[in-house]
């Protein structure tokens, strides 16, 4: 269960690598941040709403304060993208490239500078007394988790597959110029992927503070960890996000309790799962290769 918890985790924050890659061919790496801003939101929110409120409540506190936490992600992805993205549309793939390297740098600092860089911890919103049945222990906090992450890509396939915004993301992914052609608003396109991608990334970072703490550079390792999970299952697929996800947090969980791997060493599994995956299947579990032109 463990395994499954972190995996779904990943594989939010993955969904907003492959989406963005998938429409622009070009990865967020400031994507992680914008994880860290949503969890500190999420958490004031649902300390200064939560108050004395017990039972049904607390769960309604914790609800409001996960929607807040992605609203303001939601916002704060498109203005990125308005302001450090959208300028450099035409210029090399290098330059949004290292954009987003110093968006990440300006996130982290400034949530340092407002709120300091002790960590923080999210107030438990109900028992957390772990669940045994026939051998399997599992908290409520991941089942919790699980239920949030499976209706989230529920949500977001049924979006992407059968809404008229979902469609024209689709196409605009297959061929920008031609999709501009056919009538449909790419700016438009490009920042609702951006603020989807940010909601999630939200998402994964609020729920994550149920098992860490809240500090300024806990997007960085994990934000990393879910681009090479969106990499395994093939970087541009949305299945494969969340395929990839999965893997690496069974992987990881698996690696330390089952191969004896030390849990100092726990973070390098994900880079050797990048590098085999690289080597044998560039494209990723379920990527298509893509030839390109001479």
């Amino acid at each position: 269960m463990n395994g499954l918890t972190l995996g779904g985790i990943y594989a939010l924050i993955a969904l907003g690598y492959t989406m963005v890659y998938g429409i622009l061919k070009f990865i967020n790496f400031a994507h992680g941040d914008i994880l860290m801003i949503g969890s500190y939101i999420g958490l004031f929110i649902f300390n200064a709403i939560r108050g004395q409120a017990l039972g049904i409540w607390t769960m309604i506190a914790f609800f409001v304060a996960m929607l807040g936490g992605m609203a303001f992600s939601a916002a704060l992805g498109m203005v990125i993208e308005r302001v450090a993205y959208k300028p450099l549309r035409n210029a090399t793939r290098l330059a949004p490239l290292l954009s987003a390297i110093g968006v990440s740098f300006i996130l982290s600092n400034m949530a340092a500078w407002m709120w300091g860089t002790k960590s923080r911890k999210l107030e438990y919103p109900f028992d957390n007394t772990p669940i045994r049945f026939k051998g399997i222990s599992i908290t409520p906090h991941q089942i919790l988790i699980l239920i949030v992450v499976v209706v989230m890509m529920i949500v977001l396939k049924l979006f992407v597959d059968k809404s008229r915004i979902g469609k024209a993301m689709r196409a605009t992914s297959l061929d920008l110029d031609t999709a501009k052609l056919m009538g449909i608003k790419a700016d438009k396109i490009i920042a609702v992927t951006f603020a989807i991608g940010s909601a999630l990334a939200a998402t994964a970072g609020f729920l994550l503070a149920l098992e860490i703490k809240v500090y300024p550079t806990m997007g960085t390792m994990t934000g990393l960890k879910a681009f090479v999970a969106a990499v395994v299952g093939g970087i541009g697929n949305i299945s494969g996000a969340m395929l990839g996800g999965i893997l690496l947090g069974l992987l990881e969980t698996f690696g330390v309790a089952i191969l004896g791997i030390p849990y100092g060493l726990k973070d390098t599994i994900a880079f050797v799962a990048l590098i085999l995956i690289l080597l044998i299947k560039p494209e990723g579990l379920l990527g298509k290769a893509e030839k390109e032109k001479v």
